[in-house]
C-alpha cells in the first residue's frame, strides 16, 4: 500500500477509537465563518445533514455581503441511505442575479425545472451525485481510504469533477494547529475553462471539513469551520 491510501485508511481508524460522531454517524450542524482573503470576515454559512430509515437531507444556507454585492445561497438535496441523489434545489441570490431550480434525479435521468418555468434533461450514472450530495459522498469515501473517481456533477448543467489528495498539511483551526489531509477539486466548464478549489478534511472518523476555499466573483474566499 502506498503512504497515500496508508494514511487515508489509518486516521479515521485511530479516530474510531472513541465514539464516532457527525456524518455519517448521526445528524449534524457545521457553522462556518465566511473570510475575504484579507482576514474580514463577510457572514456566515451552515452545513446540516439529517437522515432517518430512509434516506438522508442535506442542507447548505450562504448569507453573506460585501459592500453593494449581497450574496444569499440556499441549497437542499434528498438522497438515499446509498447516497445516490433524488432531488436538488437551489435558490441563490449574488448580487442582482436570481436563480431557482429544482432538479430531480431517477431512472438515469437529472430532469431540471426552473422558477420561468424552463426545463432540460441530461443522462446521469444510476447512483448519481448533486454537488452538495458529493460533498458528503466524498466525507463517506475518505473514511473509507478512497478518494471518489471522477464524475459529472450537477449544478444545474452537468459538470465534470475531479478530486485529488495532495498530502497532510498543518492549518489553524480554532486558533490550533491541526493536521488535515488537503483535497482539492478540478470542475470542468464550458469553453475550456476550469473551476479549482480546496478542502481540509479533519481527521476525525466523520472527515469533518476544517476549510474551504473557493474563487468567487469577487476574488477567492474562505469557508472556516466555527463550531
Amino acid at each position: 500500500m502506498n503512504r497515500v491510501g496508508a494514511l487515508l485508511i489509518l486516521y479515521p481508524l485511530l479516530a474510531s477509537a472513541q465514539a464516532p460522531s457527525g456524518f455519517p454517524f448521526e445528524d449534524e450542524v457545521l457553522t462556518y465563518s465566511i473570510v475575504w482573503p484579507s482576514g474580514l470576515s463577510l457572514g456566515e454559512a451552515k452545513l446540516a445533514s439529517k437522515h432517518n430509515a430512509s434516506k438522508w437531507a442535506f442542507d447548505l444556507g450562504i448569507d453573506a455581503a460585501i459592500p453593494g454585492y449581497l450574496v444569499k445561497d440556499t441549497y437542499h438535496s434528498f438522497a438515499g441511505l446509498d447516497l445516490c441523489a433524488a432531488e436538488f434545489y437551489r435558490e441563490t441570490l449574488h448580487g442582482t442575479k436570481r436563480i431557482s431550480e429544482k432538479t430531480t434525479i431517477a431512472d438515469g435521468k437529472a430532469v431540471r425545472q426552473t422558477r420561468g418555468g424552463g426545463k432540460g434533461e441530461i443522462s446521469v450514472p444510476k447512483c448519481g451525485h448533486d454537488a452538495l450530495t458529493y460533498l458528503f459522498f466524498t466525507r463517506q469515501q475518505l473514511g473509507q481510504g478512497k478518494i471518489p473517481p471522477p464524475e459529472t456533477i450537477l449544478f444545474g448543467a452537468g459538470y465534470r469533477l475531479e478530486l485529488k489528495y495532495t498530502g497532510e498539511q498543518t492549518i489553524p483551526s480554532g486558533n490550533v494547529p491541526t493536521q488535515t489531509d488537503r483535497v482539492t477539486g478540478t470542475v470542468n466548464l464550458r469553453d475550456n475553462e476550469t473551476y479549482q478549489f480546496e478542502i481540509f478534511f479533519a481527521r476525525d472518523a466523520a472527515r469533518t471539513p476544517l476549510l474551504i476555499r473557493a474563487p468567487f466573483a469577487l476574488g477567492a474566499i474562505s469557508m472556516e469551520l466555527v463550531h
